[in-house]
C-alpha cells in the first residue's frame, strides 16, 4: 500500500550560485553521500547537489512532515546501486520514524536537464 508519494524540483542556478557550495553540503548531505561527492570531477558536483536536495524533499514530503525540527535532511540519505540507481538508506531519527511507521518499501528517482534538476519518492507499508 502506497504511503505517501513526494516531488521537488530545484533550479540547478540556485545551487551553482551558493555563498558557500561547502557549507550546503555539510548540512544536507550524509558522511556517504560527502564521499560520492568528493569523487565527482568538479563539473558533476553542482547537479549531484541539485538533485540530492530535490530527491531529499521528495522523500520528505512523501513521508508527509517535510523537514521538520528532529529530521534532518543528512539522515535523508540517497546512495547509488552499482549501476547508478538511487535507493534510500535512512539513517539517525529519519530511520527510527521510517521504522516506527512500518514502511517497507522506497523508491527514488532523480533526475536532472541543465537547469532543472527533479526528485521523485514513493514510500509504501503494508
Amino acid at each position: 500500500m502506497i504511503f505517501g508519494i513526494g516531488t521537488d524540483i530545484v533550479d540547478v542556478n540556485r545551487i551553482k550560485n551558493l555563498d558557500s557550495l561547502d557549507d550546503f553540503v555539510k548540512k544536507i548531505l550524509s558522511s556517504n553521500e560527502k564521499k560520492y561527492f568528493e569523487n565527482l570531477k568538479d563539473i558533476h558536483k553542482v547537479s549531484y547537489v541539485a538533485k540530492q536536495f530535490a530527491g531529499k524533499e521528495s522523500v520528505a514530503k512523501a513521508f508527509g512532515t517535510g523537514i521538520t525540527g528532529d529530521i534532518k535532511f543528512s539522515e535523508i540519505q540517497i546512495l547509488r546501486n552499482k549501476i547508478g540507481k538511487p535507493y534510500l538508506e535512512p539513517i539517525g531519527s529519519f530511520k527510527d520514524h521510517i521504522d516506527d511507521l512500518g514502511i517497507i518499501k522506497t523508491h527514488v528517482s532523480l533526475s536532472d536537464e541543465k537547469e532543472y534538476a527533479i526528485g521523485f519518492a514513493i514510500l509504501e507499508k503494508k
